[in-house]
């Protein structure tokens, strides 16, 4: 009989092409899924080396983070070097044929927005691409994870890959979700409890009755920020409601070739003796709805919750930290995080920018107006969110509240991205993204990382709100 196995041993140990020793693989990739700043310099250094790609009809391009994110745009773009950026990678994928969801394209979106809508990424795939949080891709079952570009252009000539095999690691999310929280809450509240380096050297797989209730947006929400807890990856089992997310996707299989995938796609669960090297359980029912108030994602607490005292950190390096944190987020310890006023919210990113995300925002904001003197910005994670989200009538609701309602990118995610209209140094920004760093959204920026749903509430009021006080 073969040794139990964990989701991710069962899907690396399938891809192995050879065991070079000393736990380093060299691995088939199944997809690799690059946007117009990791490709672009990949495909160059291709051409340079005068070498091929090896498996075109796995290879896929987009572009989404330089792009000017305003109705109407085109290559022109504030990023600097941003149109040498999009026109190399359009010139390059096109001599080479590789499939590019270009600017104008219908299928557009942000990359790991949109290989799982177009069921480019599958469950039991491996999945690469020149980003850190690749590891969303996760959500649906696939052994995904961001790379540099060397091992871009690595992949792009041999369709393979040389990894050391990492750790394995289980986070069970156990009883049920209060009021008003969501994915985003979850994965906040375990790194807050863990901390930013709680998942080093290990791949995370997140189980448990509470992701098993969450549809696939929370799922994808959830692996999106396994990198902001140091892992690998991470990645949760397929289930019924991962094949009906997939059924009529338009890159997924059809046919005899769709049984044979959802026969195997059933397989895809860790064994019940499968060994884990470290296992987190969280109870659910301690986590409030989250709201960050440092420079880490672990800097998180409960929106009820106050600023932390330094002086009850638990050694030198944490109180250090949370002492140049909360100087530069400019806040006081033991403010209540409700005092604080906002200047900007942000509805967007890989993170949380898909249409329940807008869903659930625009139950908020219904027939409300956001706090004078506050800049709200929303843009889709695709063209195809976007256009389901208008005939939902939920541009309308986003408008009408004030918000301005943008094409999709990864837009005011960072400051590179935010098309030439970045927030000021000083603002308070409550943010569905996905990093808190100094100067991530430009410089001197404060962000605040909350959910969709708080940051609708934030908006409304102008200061840090707990979503469950607003009335829907």
């Amino acid at each position: 009989m073969s040794k139990p196995a964990t989701l991710v041993d069962k899907i690396w140990d399938s891809h192995i092409i050879a065991d070079l020793g000393d736990n380093t693989y060299l691995l088939h990739i199944d997809r690799n899924f690059q946007h117009e700043l990791a490709g672009s310099t990949a495909l160059t250094g291709i051409d340079k080396a005068g070498r091929q790609i090896r498996n075109k009809e796995l290879t896929f391009a987009v572009m989404d983070h330089v792009l000017n994110t305003h109705p109407g745009r085109s290559d022109e773009t504030p990023v600097p070097g941003g149109i040498n950026f999009i026109r190399e990678l359009r010139q390059r994928t096109r001599a080479h044929g590789i499939r590019l969801f270009d600017i104008d394209d219908p299928l557009q979106g942000i990359s790991h927005v949109i290989a799982p809508e177009l069921g480019i990424a599958l469950p039991g795939c491996t999945y690469v691409c020149g980003d850190s949080h690749t590891c969303t891709i996760g959500g649906i079952g696939v052994l995904a994870w961001g790379i540099g570009s060397t091992d871009v252009e690595h992949v792009f000539a041999t369709q393979t890959l040389i990894q050391t095999k990492p750790k394995n690691m289980r986070v069970i999310f156990k009883g049920e979700l209060r009021q008003e929280v969501f994915a985003k809450d979850m994965i906040l509240y375990l790194i807050s409890q863990v901390g930013a380096a709680g998942g080093i050297d290990h791949a995370v797989e997140f189980a448990g009755p509470a992701i098993n209730n969450l549809h696939i947006d929370g799922r994808l929400t959830i692996c999106n920020m396994a990198v902001e807890f140091s892992t690998r990856t991470g990645i949760i089992g397929p289930d019924e409601t991962t094949i009906e997310y997939f059924r009529g996707r338009p890159f997924a299989p059809k046919g005899e070739i769709w049984d044979k995938a959802i026969e195997y796609w059933r397989t895809l669960q860790s064994d019940p003796e499968a060994q884990f090297d470290k296992e987190v359980v969280i109870d659910c029912a301690d986590i409030k709805p989250q709201v960050t108030w440092g420079t880490s994602p672990e800097h998180s607490v409960a929106v009820d919750g106050c600023i932390p005292d330094p002086a009850n950190a638990i050694d030198i390096h944490s109180r250090l930290t949370m002492e140049r944190a909360i100087s530069y987020i400019g806040l006081k310890p033991d403010t209540p995080l409700e005092d604080v006023k906002i200047d900007a919210v942000f509805i967007g990113s890989c993170t949380n920018a898909r249409l329940s995300d807008l869903r659930e925002a625009a139950r908020i904001l219904n027939g409300r107006k956001i706090a004078p003197g506050i800049r709200a910005v929303c843009s889709p994670g695709s063209y195809d969110t976007k256009r389901r989200a208008e005939s939902e009538g939920i541009d309308k609701i986003f408008i009408e509240a004030g918000f301005e309602w943008r094409e999709s990118g990864c837009s005011m995610c960072m400051s590179g991205g935010a098309g030439g209209e970045g927030f000021s140094p000083g603002q308070h920004v409550l943010s569905t993204t996905n990093r808190n760093f100094e100067d991530r959204q430009g410089r001197g920026v404060r962000s605040h990382l909350a959910s969709p749903v708080t940051a609708a509430a934030t908006a409304i009021t102008g200061h840090i709100t707990d979503p469950r006080k607003i009335g829907v």
